[in-house]
């Protein structure tokens, strides 16, 4: 699965792999079938070059149906879409509380103080600096 960002986000596509040009090392073009904002059909065909230039080709709307059609015996085969993963880890859960013991903490994140230590140390060693 490709993405083509339309409309102010990045819109999953189905993405082919096209068979390249002279000049070319890869060839792949990402089809939107139709953006979720504005109902276009968008097209986007990237090619990296011999010297690793990329080059971006965008069709929208007829132009793309016209541009897909022409590609169309080109295409080697489609890449296959992997599974969205879902986390079973609770978003909020930070697994440790400020003095770095572990605990469950969702109520209020903005006040936490991570790495929040008591040194004594510390606070002797810079008056001895000061000095």
């Amino acid at each position: 699965m490709g993405y083509i960002h339309c409309c102010g986000g990045l819109r999953r596509t189905r993405t082919y792999f096209v068979k390249p040009e002279k000049g070319f090392s890869e060839c792949r073009l990402d089809l939107l079938e139709e953006c979720p904002v504005c109902a276009n059909k968008v097209i986007q065909l990237t090619r990296r070059s011999l010297d690793n230039k990329i080059s971006v080709v965008r069709k929208t709307n007829e132009k793309a149906e016209k541009f897909f059609e022409k590609l169309k015996r080109l295409i080697l085969y489609e890449q296959d879409s992997l599974p969205l993963s879902v986390s079973q880890v609770n978003k909020k859960d930070l697994g440790y509380s400020e003095y770095g013991k572990k605990c469950f903490c969702s109520s209020n994140l903005s006040t936490l103080k991570i790495g929040k230590y008591e040194n004594k140390d510390l606070i002797s060693q810079e008056k001895i600096l000061l000095k």
